[in-house]
């Protein structure tokens, strides 16, 4: 009898211990609050690509193959050999893997990745620009990047792109007779030129100017973020299915997630299905011996309305009431000091160097600043000291590396 009362305990005890193993399994390793916020982190959140209204020809295909050519033409550069594509490399996420951008010269910051970037309203660590297509003008005529000036760069679309041109934009009309170095920005000579030019001759290039930049914008508007590990985690966890192998995290991505949604405060700035928030925070960046003073997006703010080529500007295809962004930007110059927009993290793993001029050469350098929090340069940090041990920095690198295909 006594037997037959323990292989019945011993049968009870082991369906016990099965059933509370299965319940184990079928637990999500999140809570429902993280579970929810990871939700918002994943590509499936990503709402429809926003529309332009400063660009009529945002999202026009035959635009955006031009502008696809225009962005790997050398010829839109003072030396013939500097394209938009040879910082911003299709194949390197359209970034170039140096701590500073090296075109006609040296730049003080580092190139930003492009897949997604449509989705912001800032572009620039500093968000100096308000449009992707404003943006593309930018570069084109900055000395250390392509050194051109723009009307020499209408008279090469004149010149190898016309039909192609005119075809997608109007009549190339009112150009000056002769394609001289002209601008007003650039140098002593091309300021001169551009103040010898009637008001019809500069209209007319800076239409010509406008139409270079929006139609590299569509093309632009055509790189979208790539499915990550993380991605499918988060839809096979939303759907409480068990994860595929490509899909799987380990304990310590686990672990790392848990970081980067609670305690390590990540979420602060790196937040939505792009993980970036588009906003400007000062994060105490160390200042980079040798560059010049660098303030961030306060240096910026009376550039960006004063840029003719904003929303609100002679060429922009918006109405006034479409230019929200630009008319209630924040004028905080304190809070706004050494602020910078934060880049996407989806790939973040592969493309070192860190942070706007390529200060940190590791995730785990990265990291350690972040939980150090040291004061900042100028301005004030938003950090706060973080309490993590080298295991949670090696737990939230881990998790940073499932943001990759």
């Amino acid at each position: 009898m006594m037997l037959k009362v323990s292989t019945a305990l011993v049968r009870s005890s082991m369906v016990a211990l099965v059933a509370l193993m299965m319940g184990a399994c079928d637990r999500s390793p999140l809570t429902t609050e993280e579970s929810a916020v990871v939700a918002t982190l994943a590509l499936g959140a990503l709402p429809a690509l926003p529309s332009d209204p400063s660009n009529i020809y945002a999202d026009n295909k035959d635009v955006a193959a031009f502008g696809k050519k225009l962005f790997g033409d050398t010829r839109l550069s003072l030396n013939g050999k500097v394209a938009c594509a040879t910082c911003h490399l299709p194949e390197r996420q359209f970034q170039d893997d140096k701590p500073l951008a090296v075109a006609v010269g040296t730049g003080v910051r580092r190139t930003m990745p492009l897949a997604g970037v449509a989705w912001g309203p800032w572009f620039f660590w500093d968000g100096r620009k308000d449009s992707q297509w404003s943006q593309a003008l930018g570069p084109l005529e900055d000395q250390v990047e392509h050194g051109s000036d723009r009307t020499t760069l209408v008279f090469t679309i004149a010149t190898h792109y016309r039909q192609t041109y005119e075809t997608l934009f109007g009549p190339l009309t009112d150009l000056p007779a002769v394609a001289v170095a002209a601008s007003p920005v650039g140098t002593i000579a091309a300021r001169r030129a551009w103040d010898a030019l009637t008001p019809a001759e500069r209209t007319a290039i800076n239409r010509g100017f406008a139409n270079i930049g929006k139609a590299i914008a569509a093309h632009g508007r055509t790189l979208k973020p790539e499915m990550t590990r993380f991605d499918r985690f988060a839809a096979s966890h939303a759907q409480g299915n068990s994860a595929p192998d490509n899909a799987r995290f380990t304990q310590q991505e686990i672990a790392g997630l848990k970081l980067f949604l609670g305690k390590g405060s990540c979420t602060n700035c790196h937040s939505g299905p792009r993980l970036t928030d588009d906003h400007f925070h000062n994060t105490g960046m160390p200042a980079v011996p040798g560059l010049p003073p660098d303030g961030g997006r306060a240096t910026v703010l009376k550039a960006i309305g004063a840029d003719p080529f904003n929303c609100l500007g002679a060429f922009s295809d918006a109405t006034p009431d479409q230019c929200g962004e630009l008319r209630f930007m924040s004028q905080d110059r304190h809070a706004l000091t050494r602020a910078y927009k934060p880049p996407s993290l989806r790939r973040v793993s592969s493309r070192p160097p860190y942070m706007h001029a390529g200060q940190f050469p590791t995730l785990d350098a990265v990291i350690a600043h972040y939980a150090s929090a040291p004061r900042a340069p100028a301005g004030h940090s938003e950090l706060k000291p973080l309490d993590l041990s080298d295991q949670d920095r090696q737990a939230l690198v881990a998790f940073l590396k499932t943001l990759e295909p």
